[in-house]
C-alpha cells in the first residue's frame, strides 16, 4: 500500500471517529486559577456549531448582541468534523498566548493592590486540553434523547450523587441524579437560569426544547468585564465581574420556572459537561418551590434563603439580562423581577441556608456577613451551632473535601475555622496579624485523593484532569501535611468532583488547648448564653473548594473588617442530627484515613504524562 493510500485511510478514520463523538477528556485547572485570554474562544467556537445545528429550527439563528457584538467562531465550517478541528486550532493558538503572556499573569503589579495573594501567587493559567480517552464509552445520561426524565417533585428537598458509568450500580446502594431528571420533562419547562464555570454549549443545548428562553451565567472575558449577549435564539449569557480578570464565576446553580407555577432550586457542584455527568461524581441538592396563590410584600430586612439568593442574583449581573430578555420578544416570562422570587413563591419548606461568596473587597459588617465565611459563621448560629468559647466551649472538626486545593497558612485555617464555630471575625481581627500567624493549626481534615487513589480508579491518572494540587504547595515548609487525608467515594471506584464539609461537634472543657485559640474566661459575657445544639454539627454542599479564593480571606480591623473574595461561589449548610445521618450524608468514605507519612502523596496532575501542558 503506497503513501497514498495510507493517507486515505487515516483521514478515513479519523472522520469516522470523530462523528462517532466519542467524550472527551476535559482538562480543567482549579477554580484558583485565571485563562488570560482562552475561555471565551472555546465558548465561541462550541457556540458555532451549536448555531449551526440550529439553523434548520430557527432561521434567526443570529449572533447579534445586547450589550456588545460576540464575535463569530474562527470558522465558518458546520459539522462535528469542523467543530472538532477549530477547537483544535483555538487551543494551539491559546497555549501560544499563553506562554507569551505566562510572566505578565502572575506578576503583582498586574493584581488589585487589596487582593490577598496567599493563594493566587504563581498560578498557572486555566488550561481546556482535549483528548479522547481510552476508558470512554457510551454518553450515557449525556443526551436527553438517551434518558428520559422522570417525572417526580421534591417539595421537601433532595441531596444526592450523580450516577456516573465508572461506578454503576452505586456500592452503598444510594440513589443518584442525572441531569435529565434535575431538568424534568423539556415540554414542561417554561425559562431558566443556569450558571456553570466550564461549558459545552453545544451538548447542554440538546437538553431543551428551542423555544424555552435560558439565560446562562458564564466566565467572564480576561478583561473581568460584565457583558450581556444574545448566543443562541432564546439564550442570553450574562457575566459578572472579576477585578482585572483574576478569580473565576465557580457557581454551578439551577432556576428553572415550569409551566404549572412550580420553581426548581438546583444547588450543584457540577459543570454543564458531559464529562461532570457521566465520568466523574458530583454531588446535587434541589427542592421544587411552589407558586403562592398571593404575592406576599416585599422585606428589605429578610435573611432567609430567597433574600440571599435574590441578593446573589443581583450580583451576578442577572437582573439585567433578565430585562434584556423580556425586551427581546419574551414579556411573558414567568418571573419579571429577580425580586419576585421571594414574593411570589413559597419557601417555607426550604430548610437549608444559602451560603455564597461574590467576588471582590467587601467593607463593612453590613456587607462583610452577607459573603463568604462570614456569612457561613452567620447560617452557623442560625442554626444554633455556636461553639461558645471560655470553659464550655465546644471542639469543632471539619472534613473538608473537594477537588482543588489552596495555599494553606495557619492564619486563614484558623480563620476559616473561627467562622465555622459561629464565631465573629470581629473577636478574631482584634488580635494582631503576627500573633495570628504563629497559631497552631485548628482540627481540620484537608480530604483529597491520594496519588495511589487517583491511578486505581476506574478511569486510571486520564480522570485526574479535574482535581487540582500542584507541587509547590505540596512541598512548602508550614504547608499541613499532617491534616491530610484520603479523598474515597463511596459508590465505587470513581473520582469525585464534589465539595463537601461536614462539620461534627463535641463536648471538651479545654478547647483552648486543642484548637490554639485563646479563651480567657473574660471572654464568657453575659450575652454569650449556651445553646442546645439542633443535631452533632453540619454540612456544606456546593461549588466552594475549600480555598481563600473560594470563601475569603480576612483583614482590616474589627471595627471595620474587610473581606476579599476572588471568586463568585454558592453552596448550602444544613444541620446534621447524629453520626448516622452524617455517614449517609458524605460522599466520600468515613472516617477518611490519614497520609501515611513518607509514603503517600496527594494526586499531582501536573506530574502525570496525561495532562502535560505542552
Amino acid at each position: 500500500m503506497d503513501s497514498d493510500e495510507d493517507l486515505a485511510r487515516a483521514i478515513a478514520l479519523s472522520l469516522d471517529e470523530a462523528q462517532q463523538k466519542k467524550p472527551e477528556v476535559i482538562i480543567i485547572d482549579s477554580d484558583d486559577e485565571q485563562d488570560p485570554d482562552g475561555e471565551d474562544a472555546v465558548f465561541q467556537a462550541q457556540l458555532q456549531k451549536a448555531i449551526e445545528e440550529s439553523k434548520n429550527i430557527a432561521s434567526s439563528a443570529s449572533t447579534s448582541t445586547v450589550v456588545s457584538q460576540a464575535p463569530s467562531g474562527s470558522s465558518s465550517g458546520s459539522g462535528v468534523t469542523s467543530f472538532l478541528s477549530q477547537r483544535a486550532q483555538l487551543e494551539r493558538e491559546r497555549l501560544e498566548r499563553q506562554r507569551k503572556l505566562q510572566g505578565n499573569v502572575n506578576t503583582k503589579s498586574q493584581k488589585p493592590e487589596d487582593v490577598d495573594t496567599d493563594d493566587e501567587d504563581e498560578r498557572p493559567a486555566k488550561r481546556r486540553h482535549l483528548a479522547t480517552s481510552s476508558f470512554a464509552g457510551t454518553q450515557e445520561a449525556s443526551s436527553s434523547k438517551q434518558a428520559k426524565p422522570q417525572d417526580q417533585n421534591f417539595w421537601k428537598g433532595e441531596l444526592r450523587q450523580t450516577a456516573t458509568r465508572l461506578a454503576e450500580p452505586r456500592a452503598d446502594g444510594q440513589p443518584t441524579f442525572r441531569l435529565t431528571q434535575v431538568l424534568g420533562q423539556k415540554s414542561e419547562l417554561a425559562f431558566a437560569i443556569v450558571s456553570s464555570y466550564a461549558l459545552d454549549l453545544p451538548w447542554f443545548y440538546e437538553f431543551f426544547d428551542r423555544s424555552v428562553p435560558v439565560i446562562l451565567v458564564a466566565q467572564p472575558d480576561a478583561n473581568g468585564y460584565a457583558s450581556i449577549k444574545n448566543v443562541l435564539p432564546h439564550w442570553i449569557k450574562t457575566t459578572p465581574p472579576l477585578r482585572s480578570g483574576f478569580g473565576c464565576m465557580h457557581m454551578k446553580f439551577m432556576l428553572l420556572f415550569y409551566k404549572t407555577g412550580r420553581l426548581r432550586i438546583v444547588i450543584s457542584t457540577a459543570n454543564l459537561i458531559a464529562y461532570d455527568w457521566r465520568d466523574m461524581e458530583n454531588s446535587v441538592w434541589l427542592q421544587d418551590v411552589p407558586a403562592r396563590q398571593t404575592p406576599i410584600r416585599p422585606d428589605p430586612k429578610a435573611d432567609d434563603f430567597p433574600a440571599t439568593l435574590q441578593h446573589m442574583l443581583h450580583s451576578i449581573n442577572v437582573a439585567p439580562a433578565l430585562k434584556a430578555m423580556i425586551n427581546d420578544n419574551h414579556p411573558n416570562l414567568p418571573i419579571k423581577l429577580i425580586d419576585e422570587l421571594r414574593q411570589r413563591w413559597d419557601w417555607s419548606q426550604v430548610r437549608v441556608h444559602l451560603v455564597a461568596s461574590i467576588a471582590g473587597k467587601h467593607e463593612g459588617w453590613p456587607s462583610v456577613v452577607k459573603v463568604g465565611h462570614p456569612r457561613l459563621m452567620m447560617v452557623v448560629r442560625k442554626m444554633g451551632m455556636r461553639t461558645t468559647r471560655g470553659s464550655k466551649a465546644k471542639i469543632l472538626t471539619l472534613e473538608c473535601q473537594g477537588s482543588s486545593l489552596g495555599n494553606y497558612t495557619t492564619q486563614w485555617l484558623n480563620e476559616f475555622h473561627w467562622s465555622a464555630r459561629g464565631e465573629s471575625a470581629e473577636d478574631w481581627l482584634k488580635d494582631s496579624k503576627k500573633k495570628r500567624e504563629k497559631l497552631p493549626y485548628p482540627p481540620i481534615k484537608v480530604v483529597f485523593p491520594t496519588k495511589k487513589t487517583v491511578q486505581e480508579s476506574a478511569a486510571g491518572e486520564l480522570g485526574g484532569g479535574t482535581i487540582f494540587c500542584r507541587r509547590k504547595q505540596w512541598s512548602a515548609k508550614n504547608f499541613p501535611r499532617e491534616s491530610f487525608h484520603d479523598s474515597k467515594s463511596k459508590a465505587g471506584p470513581v473520582l469525585m468532583h464534589s465539595k463537601m464539609i461536614i462539620a461534627m461537634l463535641e463536648d471538651n472543657a479545654y478547647m483552648s488547648k486543642k484548637s490554639g485559640i485563646a479563651t480567657d474566661s473574660e471572654d464568657e459575657t453575659d450575652d454569650e448564653i449556651e445553646e442546645v445544639p439542633p443535631g452533632v454539627g453540619w454540612t456544606y454542599v456546593g461549588s466552594h473548594n475549600f480555598t481563600p479564593s473560594a470563601w475569603g480571606t480576612a483583614s482590616g480591623t474589627g471595627f471595620t473588617p474587610i473581606l476579599n473574595i476572588s471568586n463568585y461561589e454558592v453552596g448550602i449548610v444544613f444541620p446534621v442530627k447524629d453520626e448516622a445521618e452524617a455517614q449517609k450524608i458524605a460522599c466520600f468514605q468515613r472516617p477518611p484515613r490519614r497520609y501515611a507519612v513518607g509514603k503517600d502523596e496527594p494526586w499531582i496532575q501536573e506530574e502525570s504524562i496525561y495532562h502535560q501542558t505542552q
